[in-house]
């Protein structure tokens, strides 16, 4: 009977496939499996929810409303049992704790890895395992247990979600080689909005897009954004060929050096962007808790270093 649903993991990975590529003969090849049995399990699969999961024509697939809701909780399964398959493993080797971390936006790498380093020698038997996803995924996924942390650049992520600042990086400029701006040590931002940019993605990379938004609203002009990019080395490229001018920070510049771009700092005084540990207000775990002592005194360390 409809209603008494007793579903395998395959009708969940079928119908993620079928949800993403809106194409049954797509998803079927990324499955590596006939479009028949697909096309079978996807129909089982509505049957025994007793709901209409996708809405078809001879000429397109679409998710029905129930089927979007269905879809992000279809992920969340997944994610758990890979998480606890994951943690198991990591038991069975000698592991007594995972930590599950997210990462959104453009996070420092040089502290980092000296933060993970850390972690790894003086507490080697938690695992620490990351996550690359965008801030809206980082924030619901805190909400759902299945981060215990995470890092972003959002000021705000809205209820029961602490956003402790822990990070500071200068902002410089990206210009491409031989641009007339170069002619400026320190660039003005009014000169700067002159010409095309090219930002960061506001989605994949929300939180710094926040931070560079508030920035470009002091100045009484509005910008010309030739392309948003979704990574560095892409919005470098783009800089490089002379789509644009573009706003990134002194680390990754400094290690992620492009030969015909040039990093110039801004005129006036020096403009941060700033990194946020995320975590859920409750009570933490000690692992949790530890862990976030380190990331705090990580940068007391740095800030009392540079001055």
């Amino acid at each position: 009977m409809p209603g008494d649903a007793e579903l395998e993991l395959r009708h969940f990975r079928y119908f993620i496939a079928v949800a993403e590529e809106l194409h049954f003969a797509r998803a079927a090849e990324r499955l590596h499996i006939e479009q028949s049995p697909l096309s079978r399990a996807i129909k089982d699969l509505e049957y025994d929810l007793d709901v209409q999961l996708f809405e078809r024509t001879t000429r397109s697939t679409r998710l029905t409303w129930a089927g979007q809701v269905f879809l992000d909780e279809a992920h969340r399964v997944l994610s758990t049992l890979e998480q606890a398959i994951a943690s198991t493993k990591a038991a069975a080797t000698g592991y007594r704790g995972t930590l599950r971390i997210a990462l959104s936006d453009s996070i420092d790498p040089l502290r980092l890895a000296a933060l993970l380093a850390q972690c790894r020698e003086e507490e080697p038997d938690v695992e620490i395992r990351l996550f690359e996803v965008p801030l809206a995924e980082q924030v619901k996924g805190l909400r759902g247990g299945l981060y215990d942390a995470g890092f972003a650049q959002a000021a705000e992520a809205g209820e029961a979600i602490v956003v402790q600042p822990v990070w500071n990086d200068p902002l410089v400029i990206a210009v491409p080689a031989r641009h007339p701006l170069l002619a400026h040590k320190r660039i003005p931002l009014a000169e700067l909005i002159r010409y095309p940019l090219v930002l960061c993605h506001p989605e994949i990379c929300e939180g710094c897009y926040r931070q560079i938004e508030r920035i470009l609203r002091t100045v009484d002009a509005e910008p010309v954004v030739a392309e948003h990019a979704a990574t560095f080395d892409l919005m470098m490229t783009l800089v490089a060929a002379g789509y644009g001018l573009s706003f990134a920070n002194e680390s990754h510049m400094m290690i992620c050096r492009h030969p015909e771009v040039v990093a110039r700092p801004l005129a006036g005084r020096p403009l941060m962007l700033t990194t946020y540990l995320l975590r859920l207000n409750t009570e933490s775990s000690e692992p949790l808790s530890r862990f976030a002592a380190r990331v705090v005194a990580a940068e007391n360390s740095n800030s009392s270093a540079e001055t």
